[in-house]
């Protein structure tokens, strides 16, 4: 499970959850993808960025779907 808070830019895309709220890994992957047009990659931190390449990896073959 991932804290929201953790990550700056899945946390603006679940913008609608309270700040402590957990999502699982698939489900953050989901969300950055139908939203990725207001990811502002610029601003994805190491470690956001390293969960999101994990991610990519591990639940979407490779291919970040946007």
């Amino acid at each position: 499970m991932l804290r929201l808070s953790d990550y700056p830019q899945l946390r603006l895309l679940a913008w609608n959850r309270r700040d402590d709220d957990t999502i699982d890994e698939r489900e953050a992957l989901a969300l950055y993808e139908a939203n990725w047009r207001f990811v502002e990659p610029q601003h994805l931190t190491a470690a956001e960025r390293e969960l999101l390449d994990r991610l990519v990896r591990e639940f979407g073959a490779g291919v970040l779907h946007v």
